[in-house]
């Protein structure tokens, strides 16, 4: 095992310090000695596996090197095909979404295209969380067909056999991301990187990118016959927002479209987006961390509590005054799914704990828990114990959960796998996050099945209380030039989480508690340069009292880098996650 870093084998959060390996310190030193970017960058760019030779490129990525063909996805010539002809001949359209940002976002993609073909306003349906479940049912599939010609289905659908079979009378086309079964329903198309019989080469795309190159596909398709369709260019900010809130992976086309469309939402032009960043507090430009933490579980709480399609209407709004209501409503949404995720979330942590937070699943079950939050406390837990999660709400003879994975293990394969040896009544999603709808009298067997199969995929092996590292850093060298630097090897996030530095031996000058529970800080090296710090929720748990009250002491502080900007100017703060008495 790697020696811990700076000999901290268990911190303040009880967590062990593990830093980066020989070989990749090696790597960072050549690379910063071939191109004289700065070595914290450098380590950076060597952890996420940018050779040397590729180091310019991958600080500037483009949507023009990057965007892969269209043509790359089965069926999508033919899904894009369909999708014109009925704007062509002026035919009934319904949008079947699923509840969460990415299908809202989808469905928004395609009420904005049309709208600006200028196209009858098409039906948007999404189905109630509690009522109706997860994905296309046959009642409403039934009932669509009856007065549509033509269905699409975004980010849902693939597994939707039965349902899809109800749509009688009208075409059916579906733009998915999730894990596909061996046989495809019988949909008129059916685009999906997903797809057991793709290539897995753009398995990181979340349902808007997939919507995305159909648009894309399309508007080839429209040049090619001399007419011309919307830019899409300027609806990037949507599917970055997808892509955050999705928790896709971070890399390749999907890094492009969350750098592009962060610079279109820094335009404010679309008056949801714009409506929503308000009623967040949003004061500063858009980053990653804003649409993951402060936008996306806006537009989520439609789902979770509220009216299941409110979000995807707010997206798709094109009037400030309705945005500014319907942004409202979903932020006092958010509020009330903020106390009902914290009684789940003390309820599943405390029975995880007692079940023991190192096995290679951590789950929890409670009766009545809202299925609404089960997602995010599954989030939280995940968080607690580097382990896949999955938390469920029982009702009745059922439990409906949802899982979360860690990195380098596929939750969705795994809850498929589970689905098809019949220990559980539904079940999908991709590597990492799924759903799943259990009987109460199996549900030991099944979590106990789960949890083989995650074991075989190496869940379990890593350390739960790990805080990996990407190296020492003094106070004087955390400027705002350097973290600039260090951003254009973003956006980070899943798949490429952003550096975690230390800076050793500091002698904490000032500490102040603020209400949340989060603690401000500034410290120094003893050598005339200092650093604010803020440590969110730190209060709740051992951190913050131990560096409220330090007595003089010195400590190893380790978290992230951020840039605060107030009054004009530009600061550096780190957001602190854990300290060792140095």
């Amino acid at each position: 095992m790697q020696s811990a870093f700076l000999g901290v084998e268990s911190s303040l959060t009880s967590r062990r310090w593990v830093g980066p390996g020989v070989e990749a310190d090696r790597l960072a030193e050549a690379m910063a000695q071939a191109t004289a970017l700065p070595r914290p960058l450098c380590q950076t760019l060597a952890r996420l596996g940018v050779p040397e030779d590729a180091a310019e490129a991958y600080l500037a990525p483009t949507l023009r090197d990057l965007l892969p063909d269209p043509h790359a996805l089965r069926d999508m010539e033919r899904a894009a095909a369909r999708f014109l002809k009925a704007l062509r001949g002026g035919e009934r359209i319904a949008i079947f979404a699923d509840y969460d940002v990415d299908g809202g976002t989808s469905a928004a993609l395609l009420i904005d295209w049309l709208r600006q073909m200028r196209a009858p306003s098409p039906t948007l349906y999404i189905p109630d969380r509690i009522d109706e479940g997860y994905g296309p049912n046959v009642p409403a599939m039934s009932d669509l067909a009856a007065r549509h010609d033509l269905i699409v289905c975004v980010d849902c659908g693939t597994l939707s056999h039965e349902a899809i079979a109800a749509a009688t009378g009208a075409d059916v086309v579906v733009l998915d991301h999730h894990l596909g079964g061996e046989t495809l329903p019988p949909a008129h198309a059916v685009v999906n990187p997903n797809r057991q019989d793709e290539s897995g080469d753009l398995a990181h795309l979340c349902a808007a990118s997939v919507v995305f190159l159909m648009l894309v596909e399309a508007g080839r398709q429209l040049r090619d016959s001399g007419a011309q369709g919307p830019d899409l260019m300027a609806m990037l900010d949507l599917v970055a927002l997808a892509t955050v809130a999705d928790v896709a992976p971070l890399i390749g086309v999907n890094r492009a479209f969350v750098r592009q469309g962060l610079r279109v939402m820094a335009a404010r032009a679309r008056p949801g987006l714009v409506a929503l960043a308000d009623v967040a507090r949003m004061d500063t430009a858009p980053n990653a961390y804003h649409l993951g933490f402060l936008l996306g579980p806006r537009v989520n709480a439609g789902g979770r509590i509220g009216k299941a399609d409110l979000g995807a209407r707010l997206l798709a709004c094109d009037n400030p005054a309705e945005a500014r209501a319907m942004a409202e409503r979903l932020d006092q949404l958010n509020t009330e799914r903020r106390e009902v995720e914290a009684q789940v979330r003390d309820a599943a942590l405390a029975q995880a704990e007692a079940r023991g937070l190192d096995a290679p699943l951590v789950w929890a079950a409670g009766e009545g828990w809202h299925p609404g939050v089960v997602g995010i406390v599954a989030s939280r837990l995940k968080e607690r114990a580097n382990r896949p999660a999955i938390v469920i709400g029982l009702d009745g003879d059922e439990g409906k959960g949802s899982g979360r994975s860690v990195s380098g293990v596929d939750l969705g394969a795994a809850i498929q796998r589970l689905a098809s040896e019949g220990l559980l009544i539904k079940g999908g999603g991709h590597k990492m996050a799924a759903g799943l709808t259990v009987a109460r009298e199996r549900l030991e067997a099944a979590m106990a099945r789960l949890s083989e199969l995650l074991a075989k995929q190496g869940a379990g092996v890593g350390g739960a209380a790990d805080l990996r590292l990407d190296g020492l850093l003094m106070p004087g060298a955390a400027t705002v030039e350097l973290v600039e630097q260090i951003e254009a090897a973003g956006p980070f996030g899943a798949g490429a989480p952003g550096p975690r530095y230390v800076f050793p031996d500091c002698q904490i000058t000032f500490a102040k508690a603020l209400s949340g529970a989060h603690l401000k800080l500034r410290f120094g090296d003893g050598m005339g340069a200092s650093l604010d710090a803020i440590a969110f929720g730190a209060l709740d748990g051992p951190l913050g009292p131990a560096l409220l009250n330090h007595g003089g002491a010195r400590f190893h502080l380790a978290g992230r880098l951020d840039l605060n900007s107030w009054g004009g100017r530009q600061t550096v703060q780190l957001r602190l996650e854990d300290a060792a008495p140095a």
